[in-house]
């Protein structure tokens, strides 16, 4: 990673990308709490109009019941909108999660940042498919108070009843085992050419991207190893200089 140079004072933008049960929710959270910047999620973005109402959540919610997905173009545009909002004008910058998806999304995504003069840094979560699967699958759920436990490694006092309502826990839809298969797939065509995109590669990490190993640690060192990372490169350091700095150039 000796090409990536954050050294110099300006707004980063941390982009976040991991699979499906590889913990980058968390992952995110951790990093805006520590760096004080916003933690944007497309998918919060998208749910967000949908329960407006609005007509961009109606068109959205006519997309996906349709088993539609929603178009790069609108994707871009809101991710570009949110980004030229008032937390993310100044400061260190924020957190992307779940943008972008494609590769044609991460071409307008550098375009329109390089714009704002805003450089991103990748933070690839790598994880085993096999241990994924096997932590997916593991989770039941009360139907009645919405709590997940797992039943390897958080399993409820009874078997199969949750500890607070006595009611029986059920395996989600998206938790069996040859839907959780199908979105690891589907997540490996998409995001394989992402990667490549932003410099890595088997074995190596580009000069745009770091690679932290996710499936065997703790949330806590996870976060942990990342932050180390970035601290390789001062990234606590500057995000303390240029907080309070609005961006320059800005988002039209």
């Amino acid at each position: 990673m000796a090409g990536l140079d954050i050294s110099k004072k300006g707004p980063v933008a941390l982009v976040l990308l991991g699979s499906p049960g590889s913990g980058k929710g968390t992952q995110a959270a951790y990093l805006s709490a520590w760096l004080e910047i916003p933690h944007i999620s497309t998918g919060e973005i998208l749910r967000d109009h949908v329960r407006k109402g609005d007509e961009i959540g109606q068109a959205i919610a006519k997309l996906l019941g349709a088993g539609s997905l929603v178009s790069d173009e609108l994707v871009n545009e809101l991710v570009r909108r949110r980004i030229a909002e008032e937390d993310c004008r100044r400061g260190f910058g924020f957190i992307l999660d779940g943008y972008p998806r494609t590769t044609a999304q991460a071409e307008e995504m550098t375009g329109f940042l390089a714009v704002a003069g805003i450089r991103e840094v990748v933070i690839h979560l790598v994880v085993d498919y096999n241990v994924i699967i096997s932590r997916i699958t593991s989770r039941r759920v009360c139907p009645r108070c919405g709590t997940v436990y797992n039943a390897k490694s958080r399993p409820p006092k009874i078997e199969g009843v949750c500890d607070l309502d006595g009611e029986k826990l059920v395996v989600r839809e998206d938790d069996r085992e040859e839907v959780v298969r199908e979105r690891l797939a589907q997540y490996e065509r998409q995001t394989r050419p992402l990667i490549e995109f932003f410099g890595g590669g088997p074995g190596k990490a580009g000069q745009r991207l770091i690679e932290v190993e996710a499936s065997r640690r703790s949330p806590e060192e996870i976060f942990g190893a990342i932050r180390e990372e970035l601290q390789s490169f001062g990234v606590g350091e500057l995000a303390a200089e240029v907080a309070g700095l609005e961006l320059t150039g800005g988002l039209r």
